[in-house]
Parts: C-alpha cells; structure tokens; sequence
C-alpha cells in the first residue's frame, strides 16, 4: 500500500506565511513528505529569498524561493507535476484574524482545499466563510468528518492538549465536576514576532502567568467537549502559563471522580486505542518524550477523590503544522502518520 501511495500523482501544496515557525515547521515535514510536492511558498516580507537563508536548517534539502504571487492557481499548475487543480491543498500559516483577511482579499479556487492554522474558523459560528465550510480538524474527535472535508480549521496549541486530556471523559459522560487546568507553552507559541514577553533576556529563567481564566482556546475546547457530552454545564477554569523553554506544552489537570484508577485508565486506553499519535502511558510523562514529533502523551492518576491528567504535545507539531499535515492526510485518503514518523529529540 505504501508503495502505491508513493508512486501515485502526488499532493501540490502552497504555503501562505511561509517565514514564520509554523511556516518552516510545515516546510520541514513536506519537504520529507513521500506525496508531497511544495508547489510554492509564499511571504510577502521575503519575496526572491531562498526558503534556506530564512530556515537555515533546510540548507541542502530545497532550492525553493519565497514568493508574493497572489496568483495562485498558476502557481499551483506550474509545479514540475503539473496538471489542473486536483490534488492541491493551501496552508494557511498566518495570523489570527489573516486568514479571513487574506481570503476576502483573494479568492481560492474551490478545487483547492484548504488547511488554516489561525483561529479564524475553528468556532461552529465562524465555521463558513462564503461558500466554503470548515471543519474543526481535531482527528481524535472527528476524524471522520475530516476525510470527506474541503476545508479544515487546525485547533490551537493549548486546545489541542486540553481537549486530549478530557475527550474520553466527555464522551462517557463523566465531566460532572469543575476542571482546574494549569498548562505552560514553550516561547515558540507566542509567534516570531518579538514582543516584551519574548524576548530571551525576560523569557530567560523566568514563568508568567497570562489570560488567566479567560484565554481565548477556552471557546474551542467547551464546543469540543460539548460534541461528546452536550449536557456540560461545569467550568473550566485554565490558567496558561509561559515556560522559559522553546518548544512544547505540558498541561495539568484534575476534577472530582469516582472512577477507580483502574476504571479511568481503561477509558482512556479504549478511546485512542485506533489514533496512531495520541498515547497513554502508565508511567509519568514530560515534555521531552514528545518534542519534534506529531505524538500526544496523556498520563492519569488518581488521588483520593481527584481524577488527575497530565498531556503533553509540541505546540507547533501535534499543536500546529504536524496535526495540519496529519488532517491533510486524512483528506486526501492516506495513511494518517504518513510522513509523520518524527523522533523525539530526547537529548
């Protein structure tokens, strides 16, 4: 089967916000992607550079340029495959609230897919966009609804390891108490752009706490579980913290259950027992085990009463590009860790 995935007409893809960290991290799968040709990518700060002077560890693996062209379904029929429009998929690695942007300002051909990493139209109220409808891209909870999808809505960072922590539970009903959840991002999901908070000097052996309560996933993650269990009315009180580190997201969480240790691990391992990237492991986790992979580690305990649930991603694989490649897998029928099998960079 891999091997008539791998000689079949290959993926094109176009990639909008290509300088950018969820840029070069889709950059550095699909360059290694089996049925993946780059067709273009495209930044508008950097329009006639080599892709390598920007990411300089792709030196040696792409001779590809920047572009600005905004004409894209010529960029897409002039890739060494050739052929029309069929088979074509555009990222959107772009800013929250640039993807509608760029999209009102430049109509997409339907026969394009399209993958958008903003946050623009992951909520079922800003789920349309003219003609065309987005489904929220969260595999561990509608894969289903992605294999068929035109359009796919990447879930965020924080969102994505929250909702793997408390999928199994909602979907057996069992989120009856509030959720306390305390979570810390590497400094790469704040975005290149520099800021205050980001630069090394402050970041440096430093821990803030930011949008307390009030963070803006927490919409997402509600809608999601209330898929699963539409009659959750409990809070989820979050308190995202920045982590003097580059990469990844540890979350913690705990509610009241009466689940036996025994019970709660079987829910979990029964519920992503068929997801290739999200696993549960007896032993206590950390962050290292899922840097530079697509991999999602969940650990439960039980502490008299309290149900406790560590995850842990890297927010700009399994939380951003890698999970973007991993739902344009699901939409064009390949094998979901298709070119995904990355390494932990452990040490």
């Amino acid at each position: 089967m891999i091997e008539q995935i791998v000689n079949s007409k290959k993926i094109k893809a176009g990639i909008i916000g290509g300088a950018g960290y969820t840029g070069g991290e889709m950059l550095r799968i699909l360059v290694n992607h089996p049925s993946v040709e780059i067709a273009f990518v495209n930044s508008t700060s950097n329009s006639g550079n080599l892709v390598s002077d920007v990411h300089t560890d792709l030196i040696g693996d792409t001779d590809l340029r920047f572009t600005d062209s905004v004409n894209f379904d010529e960029l897409f029929e002039a890739s060494p495959s050739g052929g029309g429009l069929e088979g074509a998929v555009l990222f959107l690695c772009v800013g929250h609230g640039d993807a509608k942007k760029f999209l009102a300002a430049n109509p997409i051909n339907e026969d394009i897919k399209i993958i958008d990493l903003s946050q623009d139209f992951r909520l079922a109220a800003n789920a349309k966009f003219e003609k065309r409808e987005f489904v929220y891209g969260l595999p561990e909870l509608n894969r289903d609804q992605i294999k068929t999808a035109k359009n796919t809505a990447n879930p965020g960072c924080f969102a994505t390891c929250i909702q793997l922590g408390l999928l199994p539970l909602a979907a057996k009903g069992l989120l009856k108490s509030e959720v306390h959840i305390n979570a810390t991002t590497g400094s790469t999901g704040a975005g290149q752009s520099l800021s205050t908070t980001s630069h090394f000097s402050w970041r440096n052996n430093n821990l803030s706490i930011y949008k307390a309560f009030e963070h803006q996933h927490l919409n997402e993650i509600g809608e999601s579980l209330a898929q699963l269990q539409p009659s959750i009315s409990e809070a989820l009180n979050f308190i995202p913290q920045r982590g003097a580190f580059t990469r990844g997201i540890l979350a913690s969480m705990y509610l009241e259950s009466d689940l036996s240790l025994e019970e709660a691990q079987a829910i979990y391992e029964d519920y992503y027992s068929d997801h290739p990237f999200t696993h549960v492991s007896r032993k206590n986790i950390d962050l290292k085990q899922v840097v530079n992979t697509n991999k999602a580690l969940i650990h439960v305990e039980k502490h008299g009463n309290k149900l406790f649930i560590i995850s842990t991603i890297d927010n700009l694989l399994k939380g951003a590009s890698g999970q973007a490649v991993q739902n344009m897998n699901l939409m064009f029928g390949l094998e979901e860790n298709f070119g995904l099998k990355l390494k932990a960079a452990y040490f």
